[in-house]
């Protein structure tokens, strides 16, 4: 598995799907349709400009096909680990602390990866899910949100966020 830097989260764009889509178009637009509705030559900037829009579109791909890596390598640390800190894996791993942070999110949100991060220490907590949860209780003058994923701070001395694991 190959991993840059911001790979995870800034991996792949419709957008740019969208545009490799366009540079295939003109491609094929100039080496099938116009020869055959002017009955002229094959335009040779077709191979140019498919050759532009199938670069973007596999690499787009190959993102894509990577961030399912990614997020198996994080799962995979957590099970072997399961008081890992996000900086923990971020070294063992080689993935940026930002990018574990986006894929520990990515898997909180689709189930696979249960628990909280303890706010002291930032190690992740791995709780059986209960049907009762308990109601905590916040002042609502001193409410602080965590930068990261916006959820509330529970406890003034906090230094890590309990749902996402960042440094407050």
């Amino acid at each position: 598995m190959k991993y840059e830097k911001n790979q995870y989260s800034e991996g792949v764009s419709i957008c740019t799907l969208i545009i490799a889509g366009m540079f295939v178009y003109w491609g094929l637009n100039d080496l099938v349709i116009k020869p055959l509705i002017e009955s002229r030559d094959v335009g040779w900037w077709g191979f140019i400009w498919l050759g532009i829009g199938l670069s973007i579109a596999v690499s787009q791909i190959a993102a894509w096909l990577n961030r399912s890596k990614l997020r198996n390598t994080v799962l995979y640390e957590y099970e072997s680990n399961p008081t890992a800190t996000i900086e923990e894996i971020s070294q063992k791993t080689g993935i940026t602390f930002r990018d574990v942070q986006a894929i520990v999110l990515d898997l909180k949100a689709r189930g696979l990866l249960r628990g909280k991060f303890s706010s002291s220490t930032g190690e992740m907590k791995h709780v059986d899910v209960t049907t009762a949860n308990p109601q905590i209780e916040i002042s609502e003058s001193k409410v602080s949100y965590c930068s990261n994923c916006g959820t509330a701070k529970v406890k003034e001395a906090s230094v890590y966020c309990s749902y996402c694991g960042t440094k407050l």
